[in-house]
C-alpha cells in the first residue's frame, strides 16, 4: 500500500488522512451533483447552443470528480459512491418553477461558492496531492463561471481556447437593461405572489391572535375581525401594488420624454452622456464611444439606452399595473385566509391551538417558498419565517389578553 494510505501507523498522520478524505468525498458528491445537474438541464434545453454548453461543462464537471476519485484511492479511501438525484439540482422546485434563465442564475451562483470553498481548501487541506488538484479545478470552475454569464447574457459560446463571437443584438440588450433588470422570467411573478401570501398571512394571524386574546377565542368575533381584516388587505394591497405600478410607468414615460427632447436638441451631448456612462462602469474609451456610435445610428435605440442608464431600468423591466393588482391582492387574500380557517369550524381554546399550529406552518411553508427567488436554503428561510411568526402571535396575543382583561 502506498506511504499515504490510512494504514499508516502514525495516529496524528491517520485522523489528518481522515479529514483530507471526508473532505475530497464532499469534492466528489458535489462535482458528481454539478454533473448530473449539468447534462439533465442539456438534454431538456431546446436551445441547441445552451444545450453544447451544458454538455461541455457537465464532461469538466465528470473530469473532476474523477481526479477527486483518483486522489481519494492514492489516500486508501473507499471508492465513493454518488448519493444525490440523479438529475442532480435540475428537478428542484426552484430549477422548475423559475425557468430555464433562473436555473442558470443558480448554477452561476453555486459555481461561484465552489470557487470560494475550493480557495478555503487551499489553505486548510494541508495536501500537496490535492491541492495541485485543487488549482487545476479553481481555474476551471472560474471558467464555467465565464460561460454561464455569456448564457445569461446572450452571448453565444466558442470552444474553449477561441474567442467568444458576441451577438450585437444581445451585447445591445444587456447594456440595456443592465444585469438581471428589464429582462422578464418565467418565475418572476412567484415573488410577488410570495409577498402578497406572506403580509397576507402575518397581518391576519396577528390580528387573530389579539382577538382571540382579547375574547378567549370567540368565533364570531375572530370570524368578523379576520374576515374584515383580509378584504382590507387584499385591497390595500392590490390598489397599493396597481397605483405604484402606474406610477413607476407614468414616470419612466415622462422621463423618457423628455430624454427624446434632449436628444433632438443635442444628440452630440447625448453622445457624450451615454459615452460618459459607460465609461464609468468600466469601458476603455475607445470601444464606449464605438458602442455609443452603433446605437446613435438608430435614434430609438439610442433613446432607449440612454433611458436605460439615466432612470436604471428599461420598458421590459417595468410591472404591468392590472397584473400587480390581481397578484397582490388575490395572492394576500389567500394568506389572510389561512389563520382564520379553524374558527369557521371550532370556538375557544380548540380553535386557537389550531390557528396557531396551521399558520406557523404556513409561515414555514412561505417562507420555504422563498428559497425560490433567494437562493437560501429552504429550511433556514422556512424556520426564520416561523421565528417571525411565533414572535408576532406570542405578542399579539399578549396585548390581546391585557385588553381583554382591562374591558372586563
Amino acid at each position: 500500500m502506498a506511504p499515504e494510505s490510512l494504514a499508516s501507523s502514525n495516529p496524528f498522520k491517520n485522523s489528518r488522512n481522515r479529514k483530507v478524505l471526508a473532505c475530497l468525498e464532499g469534492n466528489w458528491q458535489a462535482e458528481m451533483e454539478g454533473y448530473s445537474t449539468y447534462l439533465a438541464l442539456a438534454d431538456r434545453e431546446t436551445d441547441a447552443v445552451r444545450a453544447q454548453v451544458l454538455r461541455h461543462l457537465a464532461a469538466a464537471e465528470l473530469e473532476h470528480a474523477q481526479l477527486w476519485a483518483t486522489r481519494i484511492a492514492e489516500l486508501g479511501g473507499p471508492e465513493p459512491r454518488y448519493t444525490g438525484h440523479p438529475h442532480g439540482a435540475a428537478d428542484t422546485l426552484a430549477s422548475r418553477a423559475g425557468g430555464p434563465l433562473m436555473a442558470l442564475r443558480r448554477l452561476e451562483i453555486e459555481e461561484s461558492r465552489h470557487i470560494a470553498n475550493y480557495g478555503t481548501q487551499l489553505k486548510d487541506l494541508g495536501d500537496e496531492g490535492s491541492i495541485a488538484i485543487l488549482n487545476h479545478v479553481i481555474e476551471d470552475e472560474k471558467a464555467h463561471f465565464q460561460e454561464l454569464s455569456a448564457l445569461l447574457r446572450g452571448r453565444s459560446h466558442t470552444a474553449p481556447g477561441k474567442r467568444h463571437v458576441i451577438d450585437a443584438q444581445s451585447l445591445l440588450e444587456e447594456l440595456l437593461s443592465k444585469r438581471n433588470r428589464g429582462r422578464k422570467q418565467a418565475g418572476s411573478w412567484i415573488g410577488d405572489a410570495i409577498y402578497g401570501v406572506n403580509d397576507g398571512l402575518g397581518a391576519i394571524f396577528g390580528i387573530v391572535s389579539g382577538v382571540s386574546g382579547a375574547t378567549a377565542g370567540n368565533g364570531k368575533y375572530v370570524l368578523l375581525a379576520g374576515l374584515a381584516g383580509m378584504i382590507a388587505s387584499a385591497l390595500s394591497m392590490g390598489s397599493g401594488a396597481y397605483l405604484a405600478a402606474k406610477s413607476e410607468r407614468e414616470i419612466y414615460e415622462a422621463e423618457v420624454a423628455r430624454e427624446r427632447e434632449a436628444i433632438a436638441m443635442n444628440p452630440s451631448e447625448a453622445r457624450e452622456l451615454l459615452s460618459l456612462y459607460y465609461q464609468v462602469k468600466g469601458l476603455p474609451e475607445e470601444d464606449a464611444q464605438h458602442v455609443v456610435e452603433h446605437l446613435a445610428a438608430d435614434q430609438e435605440m439610442m433613446l432607449k439606452a440612454l433611458a436605460s442608464e439615466r432612470l436604471s431600468t428599461s420598458e421590459d423591466g417595468l410591472k404591468v399595473p392590472w397584473v400587480s393588482a390581481t397578484s397582490g391582492a388575490l395572492s394576500t387574500a389567500v394568506g389572510a385566509t389561512i389563520p382564520i380557517l379553524p374558527f369557521f369550524f371550532i370556538t375557544g381554546t380548540e380553535a386557537i391551538v389550531a390557528a396557531a399550529i396551521i399558520s406557523l406552518l404556513a409561515h414555514f411553508a412561505v417562507g420555504a417558498a422563498k428559497s425560490l427567488i433567494t437562493v437560501r436554503s429552504w429550511w433556514s428561510s422556512g424556520f426564520e419565517m416561523t421565528a417571525v411568526g411565533a414572535v408576532e402571535g406570542a405578542v399579539t396575543y399578549a396585548i390581546g389578553l391585557w385588553l381583554g382583561h382591562l374591558g372586563a
